[in-house]
């Protein structure tokens, strides 16, 4: 599906892209032999950039299936145009490339078949393991590639210099200290550092 925008207004009083969409994606109608229709049992829109929900199938008020639904979501207080809100809906299916899908919302789905559906849950799964990955100050890591900086250092291996949540890295051969944009969602690894222990003698 394409873009769905609107102002602020056409939000039926919801003050977030998430209740907006809560609400969307929670519905009951009538169909023949009863009622059809979705219940959003967990979702989360971080930054309100990008909306993830667990939905479940529901047919005459009995839950089934639990699938994943995914929106891109354009949130512009200051349009203009009074596209100040708007969401392009997709499902796990369609193989999305938006794949942080937090953990609380993946557990929930129901088993499927779908190769788009796997492929996708897979992408997210790996992202919460880089996610969940731990460095201490003074660990050595390596990055799977090079990364460039405005100084003109262009660097692979640096060392973590960590003070409380923030973190910084520096290049083993030089004092400069840099930061790397979204550092835990890349490919890196501790290296290894050989310690050398002091002998004693008797």
């Amino acid at each position: 599906m394409g873009w769905l925008t609107m102002p602020f207004t056409s939000m039926g009083g919801h003050a977030s892209a998430k209740a907006y969409l809560d609400d969307q994606f929670t519905y009951s109608r009538a169909v023949e032999g009863g009622t059809a229709g979705l219940r959003v049992l967990a979702s989360a829109c971080p930054l309100n950039r990008t909306y993830y929900a667990a939905a479940q199938v529901m047919t005459n008020g009995t839950g089934g299936e639990i699938f994943a639904i995914v929106c891109k979501v354009l949130w512009n207080p200051n349009s203009k145009t009074g596209e100040q809100f708007g969401y392009k809906d997709m499902t796990e299916t369609m193989g999305p490339c938006e794949d942080h899908c937090p953990k609380t919302i993946l557990t929930l789905l129901s088993p499927t078949d779908n190769e788009h559906a796997r492929d996708w849950r897979r992408r997210c799964a790996a992202n919460l393991a880089r996610r969940a990955r731990t460095v201490a100050d003074g660990d050595r890591i390596r990055l799977a590639a090079p990364l460039s900086f405005t100084d003109g250092h262009v660097g692979q291996e640096f060392i973590v210099e960590k003070r409380g949540r923030r973190l910084s890295f520096r290049a083993p051969d030089a004092h400069g200290r840099y930061r790397i944009t979204r550092f835990m969602e890349l490919d890196w690894q501790i290296v290894p550092v050989t310690k050398v222990h002091k002998t004693i003698f008797a």
